[in-house]
């Protein structure tokens, strides 16, 4: 279990510093990565690069840890990321130019880790709620 939680914190770590090697590092060659939006990666380069995206559209961006289920090999994360969208952001209806806004999204990601690799993520997060918080659509009024 140790190996899963340790591995967990690196990647959050590495994330949170920007670092794209060490990202890579973490990621199986082979990963099955699943994301919003339909997003699908089967190597570890494509998975970084889908990290690498968030923090280029959010150079401050963030990632904190609210909790977490260990049952190894398998980690659950609740997660707040947090940022301000002072870069492009690559999506999949091309770019979004910076908004200027602070973003601060919740979400889950699953990663199933095996001999300090990454092998499966899956992440989810209301993307409808970033949208909004991004100004690219209206915000519901509230009753």
């Amino acid at each position: 279990m140790t190996d899963v939680k340790d591995t967990a914190a690196h990647f959050v770590a590495a994330f949170n510093s920007h670092d794209e090697r060490a990202l890579n590092a973490l990621h199986a060659d082979n990963i099955k990565f699943e994301a919003p939006g339909g997003f699908k990666a089967y190597t570890g380069k494509e998975a970084t690069e889908y990290a690498m995206t968030w923090l280029k559209g959010f150079p401050n961006g963030k990632m904190t840890v609210r909790n977490e289920i260990v049952s190894a090999p398998w980690i659950v994360q609740e997660v707040v990321m947090e940022g301000t969208h002072t870069g492009p952001l690559e999506g999949p209806n091309g770019t979004v130019q910076p908004t200027h806004k602070k973003v601060v999204g919740k979400g889950i990601q699953v990663l199933k880790i095996e001999n300090g690799k990454i092998t499966e993520t899956r992440i989810y997060f209301d993307m409808l709620d970033q949208m909004s918080q991004l100004g690219l659509i209206p915000t519901p009024v509230t009753v």
